[in-house]
């Protein structure tokens, strides 16, 4: 392994006016025949990405944008544009930057922690980012990787039964009365599968976790549609090692009608970690990809099984694909439908790209502040996460751009980079004075409105008792 460094101070300056340029090529994506809010989309980009500590707009005015707070929140929140343009236009310049061949797709979701019950989606569910049940809202996200590069380029936000139960909760958060339907997150991960297909955007395989590939319908869906997948299972996930007999089950009684649905009549099914102890495994030992610290290697074994579909007694035969750490402490089993005579090596590659979603959505959040936002509607959300995807690939073409010069230039190096070349705002005492002043205002008013409810709940409560 070689070091390999050629980037010097020019290369990093003439990058002052590739934002401006970049801008400029989505620049009409924000404008109708009334309205002009490219501007605001530029200002909202860069502070974005230029604002350091936490991006809210407040701090964006501050450092970065030149429109106030208000003009700021009026884009997000208020302003008409269209982010479905922008987000297949993301995705062609995705697919133009990294796109190939042996690309994958990879489902995840990620959740953003709130308090109270106004933003749009919000309610106590498994937050990924806690790592525990608390109010937050859940996106679910598709990414897209060539092996070494990888970029969100879909998303949708889930709407828990209780809130689509109450449809004017709903539509007091803005959100579209075709978009007022339960939808499983699994539901919402094969609509943008199938979405990325119709956009002839290539893949090879689809990824994701055993949130998801434990739910049959997925799994069923995708093999109808021709599509490959990785998908991660529970431990306790129960195949056959040979094809199980099929039959009608005997009629009982001379009454009913005649069954007519196959079932499996002989067959013994076992669960997946039960092989860990047989010896029907071949282990291999894998690189699966570099570190910070030198390489990262496993053991893994595949064999050839069928899967319980619960949804059909028809099992499908599949690869069960097993990693373990050397040590053998970490274990992963997934499924994947690839043909029967792959290679195990190109199993082991497919089976840890999903690692690079949860990196793609470590980065939008550290880099391009995803979950850093204060708004409560439907178009809110969608406006900043789209905006996200666009932070995130002016990174990307930057990264891309200045890697023959070094090669392991990241994306938050990139981040870096803007943060040299590009003019932040330089806060004089007089405006300091007036920021301390309003957030002072702001404030005050704020325990004024919170004294008049306690007053009035003081009351209520003297008059029940």
């Amino acid at each position: 392994m070689m070091f390999d460094y050629n980037l010097t101070g020019r290369d990093i300056q003439v990058q002052s006016e590739e934002l401006a340029k970049f801008h400029s090529k989505f620049a009409h994506y924000f404008r109708s025949k009334n309205k002009n809010v490219s501007k605001a989309a530029y200002e909202y980009l860069q502070g974005q990405m230029l604002t350091q500590g936490r991006r809210n707009m407040s701090q964006m005015t501050v450092q970065v944008s030149n429109i106030n707070e208000q003009s700021l929140s009026h884009f997000i929140g208020k302003s008409p544009w269209k982010e479905e343009p922008v987000m297949t236009a993301i995705k062609k310049e995705v697919v133009a930057t990294i796109g190939s061949r042996n690309g994958s797709l990879l489902i995840d979701e990620s959740g953003f922690p709130k308090q109270g019950n106004k933003s749009v989606g919000v309610a106590r569910q498994y937050c990924g980012s806690l790592g525990k049940v608390e109010n937050c809202q859940v996106g679910v996200f598709v990414a897209y990787t060539n092996g070494q590069n990888t970029m969100l380029i879909d998303k949708r936000l889930y709407l828990p039964a209780k809130w689509v139960d109450d449809p004017d909760r709903c539509r007091r958060a803005g959100i579209p009365e075709n978009k007022i339907c339960f939808k499983t997150k699994a539901q919402l991960g094969l609509e943008m599968i199938l979405q990325a297909k119709a956009d002839n955007i290539p893949f090879e395989f689809v990824g994701m976790d055993a949130h998801y590939g434990e739910q049959p319908n997925l799994l069923n869906e995708l093999e109808a549609n021709e599509i490959e997948y990785m998908a991660d299972v529970p431990c306790s996930t129960r195949i056959f090692l040979q094809l199980p007999m099929l039959a009608f089950p005997e009629r009982r009684g001379i009454r009913g009608r005649r069954p007519t649905r196959l079932r499996i009549v002989e067959g013994q099914p076992i669960e997946v970690r039960s092989l860990l102890d047989s010896n029907l495994l071949h282990w291999e030992t894998c690189k699966i990809r570099d570190i910070q610290r030198g390489e990262l290697w496993v053991k893994f074994a595949s064999i050839r099984v069928y899967r319980i579909n619960k949804q059909s007694p028809h099992t499908p035969m599949v690869w069960l694909v097993i990693r373990k750490e050397l040590d053998g402490s970490d274990v992963h089993y997934s499924f994947a439908n690839a043909n029967e005579h792959e290679h195990w090596q190109r199993l082991c590659e497919k089976q840890s790209t999903r690692y690079w979603v949860e990196r793609a959505l470590q980065d939008a959040k550290g880099i391009a502040g995803m979950d850093e936002y204060q708004f409560i509607s439907w178009q809110a959300w969608h406006h900043h996460i789209t905006m996200v995807f666009l932070a995130m690939l002016f990174f990307l073409t930057l990264q891309q751009r200045l890697l023959p010069k070094a090669s392991l230039l990241s994306l938050q190096d990139a981040r870096d980079i803007l943060l040299s070349v590009m003019p932040r705002k330089h806060l004089s005492p007089t405006r300091a004075c007036k920021i301390i002043l309003q957030k002072h205002l702001n404030r005050f008013r704020s325990r004024i409105s919170f004294l008049k409810k306690q007053s009035v709940c003081l009351v209520q409560y003297h008059i029940l008792i």
